[in-house]
């Protein structure tokens, strides 16, 4: 961590770009989302991108070096959706910690085979999306207290994606795509408990 604090006083770093249309451009069908592991899962997972990383970490791998070699000095894991609170929209909940873990360890291995060929330090960010749930906004406007998710259960969820992202060798933690501010402060308070 100290070398990246002192190469961020000396030039810009260049961070990656979207990790979900690259995915995209794969044309992934059902079964890369399944593998054999989720063959007989109960519900359709398509879509959930965050998966890929456990059962196609090649691509993900694939993708992280195409950054790296277009000129990328931080990399982020591909965790934009992987808590629980996301992950149940999928019935997945109880893989979030593994899937961090994973998706930190195939940015990693890019980075460090990366670093190792050019001898310039490249990082990892372990990123924490939004959620599919608002603890500031009603779905309903006619109840505008009612609330799909709590602050606590953002920050257990946060807590969760944040360690396994730090046990699969994360460089930094990065909170992004923020719209709910209250979300934000949930992450920011899971990460500092963490830590």
């Amino acid at each position: 961590m100290d070398l990246l604090k002192q190469l961020v006083t000396e030039r810009i770093l260049v961070m990656d770009g979207a990790m979900g249309t690259m995915i995209q451009s794969y044309a992934l069908k059902e079964s890369d989302f399944r593998g054999d592991r989720f063959r007989d899962h109960p519900s359709e997972l398509k879509g959930n991108n965050d998966l890929i990383s456990l059962t196609r970490p090649d691509i993900i791998t694939e993708i992280h070096t195409a950054y790296l070699e277009a000129g990328a000095d931080i990399i982020e894991t591909n965790t934009f959706n992987c808590q629980a609170i996301s992950q149940a929209d999928y019935q997945l909940e109880k893989y979030v910690y593994e899937m961090n873990v994973a998706a930190a360890q195939a940015a990693r291995k890019a980075v460090d085979g990366f670093s190792n060929i050019e001898g310039k330090p490249r990082f990892v960010a372990g990123a924490l999306g939004p959620t599919t749930r608002s603890a500031s906004l009603s779905p309903d406007v006619n109840a505008p207290g009612d609330r799909l998710v709590d602050f606590d259960q953002l920050v257990d969820a946060y807590y969760e994606q944040a360690l396994g992202l730090l046990d699969g060798g994360v460089d930094l933690l990065l909170v992004e795509t923020v719209f709910d501010t209250l979300n934000c402060k949930a992450a920011l308070f899971a990460i500092d408990t963490l830590l």
